[in-house]
């Protein structure tokens, strides 16, 4: 006897006829930890300065040990601040020395403070693709989301990154992400970019690679803040399901590691505590790529907000 589908679940299987799997293992997403010098009112994970979950350097070798075999893949960092983890260095030097492209995601504040003044000419060096938040370019809209001052600092860090090459040469990319302050969808990814490169380039002379934009998940400090509007919400993600965004689903094409060396198919799961299915390994140490490429995907609610519109993922819209 089968086991019943979930929402999700049977609203793909409707169109797929065989559920949502892995389709290839290009990216390998790594969570350091919840570590945060910022609380954003929509993170997904809960980050912030109080968090005491960082990655192990043990589990970072079991990583390794995984990377150094692996041909070359694209590797993904996020936390919390990747830049908190007192052992980021030397992670990041070893997995450009096993010549995988490396991207990081910061939330820019960071790297002005006086500990971490030393993070940007590293990742020059390193050559680390960078992905930095920026919900708004208004102000008052980050404020809101992000807290007094950010809007500040975010400028300063961005045009400190655009000084060492950071957005203006080909070689260091480096893409701004979009996140509604609403429970509304984002919009259209393009036109959006357009918005940024005006409003940053009069008054502030920031350049960057490009746009993306990122659907909030009902997950985290964004669930919390939804209260009364959950409802609304995921009415509003089901009711803008989208199929044509089924074979983009980052989920297809990666894998997650927390902190603790835990195998998810996505951040999203992660936030959720819902590790890879149990069929396949789930633990970093126990790595098999053949599994892991055509494991089944686990899915929630939170799913349709991947598929809603033109479709979500950490590298943004998806059609």
């Amino acid at each position: 006897m089968s086991e019943k589908k979930n929402e999700f679940e049977q609203r793909v299987t409707d169109v797929t006829h065989d559920g949502l799997q892995c389709l290839d293992l290009h990216t390998i997403q790594i969570n350091l930890g919840l570590l945060c010098n910022q609380t954003c009112a929509h993170c997904h994970v809960d980050a912030s300065p109080k968090r005491t979950e960082q990655m192990s350097w043990q589990t970072m070798q079991a990583i390794l040990v995984v990377t150094e075999k692996l041909p070359s893949v694209f590797i993904d960092i996020t936390g919390g601040a990747p830049e908190m983890h007192p052992h980021l260095e030397k992670f990041l030097r070893t997995l450009v020395k096993q010549h995988h492209r490396v991207q990081l995601r910061t939330n820019l504040t960071i790297l002005l403070e006086p500990s971490y003044k030393h993070v940007p000419n590293l990742y020059k060096e390193l050559g680390i693709e960078l992905v930095a938040s920026l919900p708004c370019y208004v102000e008052e809209e980050v404020r809101l989301q992000r807290g007094n001052g950010v809007f500040e600092k975010s400028i300063e860090a961005l045009q400190l990154l655009n000084k060492i090459g950071y957005g203006t040469t080909s070689k260091l990319p480096l893409t701004l992400v979009f996140n509604p302050l609403e429970p509304v969808l984002p919009p259209e990814q393009k036109t959006l970019e357009n918005e940024y490169r005006t409003y940053l380039a009069e008054p502030y002379k920031i350049q960057f690679t490009k746009l993306i934009t990122l659907t909030n998940m009902p997950l985290g400090r964004f669930l919390n803040i939804l209260r009364g509007k959950k409802t609304d919400y995921m009415k509003l993600l089901k009711e803008s399901f989208n199929p044509e965004t089924l074979p983009s689903l980052m989920c297809r094409h990666q894998i997650n590691i927390g902190w603790d060396g835990t195998l998810y198919d996505c951040d999203f799961n992660l936030a959720a505590r819902i590790p890879v299915n149990p069929t396949v390994p789930q633990h970093i140490t126990k790595f098999d790529r053949s599994l892991l490429s055509n494991r089944n995907i686990v899915t929630a609610d939170h799913c349709f907000g991947c598929t809603a519109g033109h479709g979500s993922s950490c590298g943004g819209a998806l059609v």
